[in-house]
């Protein structure tokens, strides 16, 4: 009888010491976030194969960092930093958080700075984001919080190269064409990948703006799950 007992509290720890197959299980990710996280996974496999080949070079960097025990540091680009770079360094922690993988900053700037644009903030908060305006004026700054037991993420415009952001060792991720084709060298970078998004701008004041929003919120966000997805640890 004791040797069963004995068995049955071996059998129960280890179950309970065992990592776990959903990773969701792994971060007390806000709820919402958890569900439209939940939702778009299933959308891998729709995302197109000249993409994937892009995005297959970041998970390339990333695991490199993994396996040689750096950190890995992701900087996404665009010409303001106001809307896709945010998105893309948002979603990048979130993916991290959500994948268990540790030592993952990520950043965000632009060729020229302007403001985290307050359609875009709002297109976070739709997806289950929890973000506060921290200050005011033309470029203020916000607290982005995905899991109510981290840090916020503190999103504000910055030029790419700002003293804030890595200055070498890190994967430059351009986010819109115009910051691809106007930084065809990142200073300091380790890896450069083009990724380029439509800017929901062009649909500002029109009846599809929160739709348009929205859609390039979800696709940076299903795009960088997927290259979460790929890292093995």
């Amino acid at each position: 009888m004791n040797l069963i007992i004995l068995l049955t509290i071996t059998i129960l720890t280890t179950a309970a010491t065992m990592p776990s197959d959903h990773p969701d299980d792994k971060k007390s990710l806000n709820p919402e976030l958890t569900s439209y996280i939940n939702t778009i996974k299933k959308d891998f496999s729709k995302i197109p194969e000249d993409r994937i080949a892009e995005l297959d070079k970041i998970a390339l960097f990333i695991q490199k960092q993994v396996e040689a025990g750096q950190p890995v540091r992701l900087t996404y680009i665009c010409t303001h930093n106001s809307r896709r770079s945010h998105f893309g360094q948002i979603w990048a922690a979130t993916a991290a958080a959500y994948y268990d993988l540790p030592d993952v900053i990520t950043y965000s700037g632009g060729t020229e700075t302007s403001a985290f644009n307050e359609r875009a903030v709002a297109a976070c908060e739709r997806a289950g984001f929890d973000i506060t305006k921290t200050s005011e004026g033309k470029n203020p700054v916000y607290h982005v919080s995905y899991a109510a037991d981290t840090e916020p993420l503190k999103a504000f415009s910055k030029k790419y190269d700002d003293a804030s952001n890595p200055q070498n060792n890190f994967c430059a991720i351009m986010t819109c064409s115009q910051a691809d084709e106007a930084c065809p060298v990142v200073k300091g970078a380790a890896a450069r990948v083009a990724v380029p998004y439509d800017d929901p701008k062009e649909f500002d004041g029109t009846a599809q703006e929160a739709a348009k929003y929205d859609e390039r919120c979800k696709q940076i966000a299903t795009e960088t799950l997927y290259v979460f997805s790929k890292i093995k640890i």
